[in-house]
Protein backbone atom coordinates (compact mmCIF):
# COMPACT_ATOMS: atom_id res chain seq x y z
CA UNK A 1 0.00 0.00 0.00
CA UNK A 2 2.95 2.41 1.33
CA UNK A 3 4.51 1.63 -2.26
CA UNK A 4 1.41 2.29 -4.15
CA UNK A 5 1.14 5.82 -2.58
CA UNK A 6 4.71 6.54 -3.17
CA UNK A 7 4.77 5.68 -6.92
CA UNK A 8 1.04 7.83 -7.55
CA UNK A 9 2.76 10.79 -5.88
CA UNK A 10 5.95 10.19 -7.80
CA UNK A 11 3.74 10.55 -11.10
CA UNK A 12 1.63 13.41 -9.87
CA UNK A 13 5.09 15.68 -8.59
CA UNK A 14 6.58 14.67 -12.41
CA UNK A 15 3.24 15.89 -14.30
CA UNK A 16 2.38 18.87 -11.89
CA UNK A 17 6.08 20.34 -12.45
CA UNK A 18 7.45 22.13 -15.15
CA UNK A 19 9.44 20.34 -17.97
CA UNK A 20 12.82 22.01 -18.50
CA UNK A 21 12.28 21.68 -22.00
CA UNK A 22 9.32 24.50 -21.19
CA UNK A 23 12.17 26.29 -19.92
CA UNK A 24 14.92 26.84 -22.10
CA UNK A 25 14.42 29.37 -25.30
CA UNK A 26 15.31 28.94 -29.08
CA UNK A 27 15.62 24.95 -29.56
CA UNK A 28 16.96 23.76 -32.78
CA UNK A 29 17.81 25.62 -35.65
CA UNK A 30 16.00 28.16 -37.51
CA UNK A 31 14.67 27.93 -40.85
CA UNK A 32 15.18 30.98 -42.98
CA UNK A 33 12.55 32.45 -44.85
CA UNK A 34 13.18 34.77 -47.35
CA UNK A 35 9.11 36.32 -46.95
CA UNK A 36 9.31 36.51 -43.41
CA UNK A 37 13.34 38.57 -43.68
CA UNK A 38 11.61 40.59 -46.29
CA UNK A 39 8.74 41.24 -43.99
CA UNK A 40 10.62 41.92 -41.06
CA UNK A 41 13.31 44.13 -42.94
CA UNK A 42 10.83 46.57 -44.31
CA UNK A 43 10.77 50.13 -43.33
CA UNK A 44 8.60 51.05 -40.18
CA UNK A 45 5.56 52.97 -41.05
CA UNK A 46 4.57 55.67 -38.42
CA UNK A 47 1.24 55.04 -35.90
CA UNK A 48 -0.48 57.77 -33.61
CA UNK A 49 1.80 57.74 -30.57
CA UNK A 50 5.10 57.33 -32.06
CA UNK A 51 7.44 59.84 -30.99
CA UNK A 52 10.15 61.36 -33.03
CA UNK A 53 13.18 62.66 -32.75
CA UNK A 54 14.27 64.79 -35.24
CA UNK A 55 17.51 67.22 -34.96
CA UNK A 56 18.60 70.00 -37.36
CA UNK A 57 22.57 70.94 -37.91
CA UNK A 58 23.87 73.58 -40.23
CA UNK A 59 27.37 75.63 -40.09
CA UNK A 60 25.42 78.29 -38.90
CA UNK A 61 23.46 76.96 -35.78
CA UNK A 62 21.37 80.63 -35.08
CA UNK A 63 19.47 80.03 -38.72
CA UNK A 64 18.07 76.36 -37.69
CA UNK A 65 17.90 77.38 -34.03
CA UNK A 66 14.06 78.28 -33.93
CA UNK A 67 13.04 75.12 -35.41
CA UNK A 68 14.67 73.14 -32.83
CA UNK A 69 13.64 71.38 -29.54
CA UNK A 70 15.79 71.04 -26.59
CA UNK A 71 17.23 67.66 -26.77
CA UNK A 72 17.20 66.12 -23.48
CA UNK A 73 17.16 62.35 -24.55
CA UNK A 74 19.34 59.93 -21.87
CA UNK A 75 19.37 56.37 -20.83
CA UNK A 76 17.63 56.20 -17.59
CA UNK A 77 15.04 54.30 -16.23
CA UNK A 78 11.79 53.70 -18.01
CA UNK A 79 9.85 56.11 -16.73
CA UNK A 80 12.43 58.97 -17.47
CA UNK A 81 12.76 57.84 -20.63
CA UNK A 82 9.40 58.37 -21.38
CA UNK A 83 9.22 61.36 -19.76
CA UNK A 84 12.00 62.66 -21.65
CA UNK A 85 10.41 61.17 -24.88
CA UNK A 86 7.50 63.06 -24.56
CA UNK A 87 9.39 66.42 -23.52
CA UNK A 88 12.21 66.36 -26.09
CA UNK A 89 10.24 64.14 -28.99
CA UNK A 90 7.48 65.40 -31.60
CA UNK A 91 4.49 63.21 -30.60
CA UNK A 92 2.42 62.05 -32.85
CA UNK A 93 -1.18 63.04 -32.38
CA UNK A 94 -4.67 61.45 -32.94
CA UNK A 95 -5.14 63.19 -36.37
CA UNK A 96 -1.31 61.47 -37.44
CA UNK A 97 0.57 65.14 -36.74
CA UNK A 98 3.40 66.46 -35.47
CA UNK A 99 3.87 70.16 -34.72
CA UNK A 100 7.11 71.93 -35.22
CA UNK A 101 7.96 75.91 -34.43
CA UNK A 102 7.39 77.67 -37.12
CA UNK A 103 6.50 75.43 -39.26
CA UNK A 104 3.25 73.87 -37.66
CA UNK A 105 1.45 71.22 -38.53
CA UNK A 106 3.17 68.46 -40.50
CA UNK A 107 1.30 65.25 -41.17
CA UNK A 108 3.43 62.13 -40.83
CA UNK A 109 0.78 59.13 -40.42
CA UNK A 110 1.72 56.29 -42.72
CA UNK A 111 5.06 57.85 -43.68
CA UNK A 112 9.11 56.39 -42.96
CA UNK A 113 10.97 58.45 -41.35
CA UNK A 114 13.31 58.74 -44.19
CA UNK A 115 10.09 60.30 -45.93
CA UNK A 116 9.54 62.40 -43.14
CA UNK A 117 12.94 64.23 -43.41
CA UNK A 118 12.60 64.77 -47.04
CA UNK A 119 9.45 66.29 -46.38
CA UNK A 120 10.53 68.38 -43.92
CA UNK A 121 13.62 69.46 -45.62
CA UNK A 122 11.63 71.08 -48.26
CA UNK A 123 9.54 72.63 -45.43
CA UNK A 124 12.37 73.86 -44.12
CA UNK A 125 13.24 75.40 -47.81
CA UNK A 126 10.24 78.34 -47.43
CA UNK A 127 13.25 79.96 -44.67
CA UNK A 128 16.80 78.85 -45.52
CA UNK A 129 18.22 79.32 -48.99
CA UNK A 130 19.24 76.19 -50.15
CA UNK A 131 19.41 72.28 -48.89
CA UNK A 132 22.90 72.66 -48.15
CA UNK A 133 22.49 74.84 -45.67
CA UNK A 134 21.20 72.15 -43.68
CA UNK A 135 21.13 68.59 -42.35
CA UNK A 136 18.29 66.98 -40.80
CA UNK A 137 17.97 63.71 -38.84
CA UNK A 138 14.64 61.75 -38.38
CA UNK A 139 14.61 58.57 -36.18
CA UNK A 140 11.81 56.65 -33.66
CA UNK A 141 12.76 58.27 -30.43
CA UNK A 142 12.73 55.00 -28.86
CA UNK A 143 10.47 51.76 -29.54
CA UNK A 144 7.86 51.99 -26.46
CA UNK A 145 5.73 49.00 -26.10
CA UNK A 146 3.69 47.21 -23.21
CA UNK A 147 4.30 43.67 -21.41
CA UNK A 148 1.84 42.08 -19.65
CA UNK A 149 1.25 38.53 -17.72
CA UNK A 150 4.18 36.19 -16.37
CA UNK A 151 7.09 38.75 -16.68
CA UNK A 152 8.96 39.50 -13.50
CA UNK A 153 9.02 43.59 -14.46
CA UNK A 154 5.91 43.96 -16.86
CA UNK A 155 4.63 47.44 -17.93
CA UNK A 156 5.22 49.97 -20.37
CA UNK A 157 8.67 50.19 -21.51
CA UNK A 158 10.71 52.75 -23.89
CA UNK A 159 14.33 51.31 -25.36
CA UNK A 160 16.22 53.94 -27.02
CA UNK A 161 17.04 51.62 -30.01
CA UNK A 162 16.08 51.92 -33.64
CA UNK A 163 15.36 48.51 -33.73
CA UNK A 164 14.07 45.88 -30.64
CA UNK A 165 13.43 42.27 -31.08
CA UNK A 166 10.73 40.25 -28.77
CA UNK A 167 13.56 38.47 -26.90
CA UNK A 168 15.30 41.93 -26.23
CA UNK A 169 11.92 43.39 -24.98
CA UNK A 170 11.33 40.08 -22.56
CA UNK A 171 14.89 40.63 -21.06
CA UNK A 172 14.52 44.21 -20.14
CA UNK A 173 11.03 43.28 -18.82
CA UNK A 174 13.23 40.35 -16.11
CA UNK A 175 12.53 37.45 -17.79
CA UNK A 176 9.59 35.23 -18.01
CA UNK A 177 8.91 33.92 -15.03
CA UNK A 178 8.99 30.26 -14.29
CA UNK A 179 5.19 30.11 -14.61
CA UNK A 180 4.79 31.52 -18.14
CA UNK A 181 4.06 29.82 -21.23
CA UNK A 182 7.41 30.38 -23.26
CA UNK A 183 5.68 28.46 -26.27
CA UNK A 184 2.80 30.59 -26.90
CA UNK A 185 4.11 34.29 -25.87
CA UNK A 186 0.60 36.69 -27.90
CA UNK A 187 1.74 39.76 -29.40
CA UNK A 188 -1.00 42.39 -30.28
CA UNK A 189 -0.17 44.97 -32.88
CA UNK A 190 -1.72 47.62 -34.88
CA UNK A 191 -2.29 47.39 -38.37
CA UNK A 192 -4.10 49.36 -41.12
CA UNK A 193 -7.03 46.86 -40.67
CA UNK A 194 -6.91 47.15 -36.96
CA UNK A 195 -5.81 45.23 -33.69
CA UNK A 196 -4.35 41.82 -34.82
CA UNK A 197 -3.08 38.90 -32.35
CA UNK A 198 0.08 36.84 -33.33
CA UNK A 199 1.55 33.75 -31.41
CA UNK A 200 5.27 32.93 -30.82
CA UNK A 201 7.07 30.09 -29.92
CA UNK A 202 10.33 31.38 -28.10
CA UNK A 203 11.41 27.60 -26.90
CA UNK A 204 11.84 26.90 -30.84
CA UNK A 205 15.04 28.61 -33.02
CA UNK A 206 12.26 29.08 -35.64
CA UNK A 207 11.44 32.72 -33.49
CA UNK A 208 14.11 34.61 -35.31
CA UNK A 209 11.85 33.63 -38.47
CA UNK A 210 8.49 35.10 -37.23
CA UNK A 211 6.87 37.90 -38.18
CA UNK A 212 6.46 39.31 -35.04
CA UNK A 213 10.26 38.40 -34.35
CA UNK A 214 10.83 42.41 -34.14
CA UNK A 215 9.15 44.51 -31.82
CA UNK A 216 7.41 47.42 -33.10
CA UNK A 217 6.18 50.83 -31.52
CA UNK A 218 2.41 50.12 -29.21
CA UNK A 219 3.09 46.37 -29.39
CA UNK A 220 1.53 44.43 -26.84
CA UNK A 221 3.29 41.51 -25.38
CA UNK A 222 1.22 39.49 -22.97
CA UNK A 223 3.00 36.17 -21.51
CA UNK A 224 0.03 33.75 -20.54
CA UNK A 225 0.67 31.56 -17.84
CA UNK A 226 1.28 27.67 -17.22
CA UNK A 227 -1.67 25.35 -16.09
CA UNK A 228 1.06 24.34 -13.32
CA UNK A 229 0.17 28.10 -12.08
CA UNK A 230 -3.64 27.39 -11.58
CA UNK A 231 -3.49 24.30 -10.56
CA UNK A 232 -0.69 25.97 -7.20
CA UNK A 233 0.77 22.36 -7.54
CA UNK A 234 4.84 23.95 -7.76
CA UNK A 235 7.29 24.62 -10.45
CA UNK A 236 9.80 21.70 -9.67
CA UNK A 237 9.37 18.26 -8.69
CA UNK A 238 10.34 18.64 -5.06
CA UNK A 239 7.84 21.66 -4.71
CA UNK A 240 4.81 19.62 -6.10
CA UNK A 241 5.83 16.50 -3.78
CA UNK A 242 5.74 18.88 -1.22
CA UNK A 243 2.22 20.24 -1.81
CA UNK A 244 0.54 16.91 -2.64
CA UNK A 245 2.42 15.33 0.49
CA UNK A 246 0.73 18.33 2.65
CA UNK A 247 -2.97 17.41 0.98
CA UNK A 248 -2.33 13.93 1.77
CA UNK A 249 -1.64 14.61 5.68
CA UNK A 250 -4.81 16.86 5.74
CA UNK A 251 -7.00 14.71 3.81
CA UNK A 252 -5.68 11.52 6.35
CA UNK A 253 -5.67 13.63 9.81
CA UNK A 254 -9.69 14.78 8.80
CA UNK A 255 -10.63 11.09 7.98
CA UNK A 256 -9.11 9.83 11.46
CA UNK A 257 -10.87 12.32 13.20
CA UNK A 258 -13.97 11.66 11.70
CA UNK A 259 -13.87 8.31 12.33
CA UNK A 260 -12.58 9.20 16.35
CA UNK A 261 -15.79 10.94 16.61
Amino acid sequence: MLKRFFIVLSICSLASCVPNKDLVYLQGKPIAKKDIYKLNNQPYRLQVNDVLSIDIKAKDENSVALFKKTNALNQGSNAQDAAMLLQSGYSINRHGNIRLPYIGEMNVLGFTTKEVRLKLEEALLDYLKSKEDFFVTVRLAGIRFTILGEVNDPGTKVINQNSVNIIEAIANSGDITVTGNRKKVELWRNTPSGKKKYTIDLTQATAFDSEVYFVQPNDLIYVIPLKQKAWGTGTTGLQSLTTIISVFTLVTSTILLVRNL
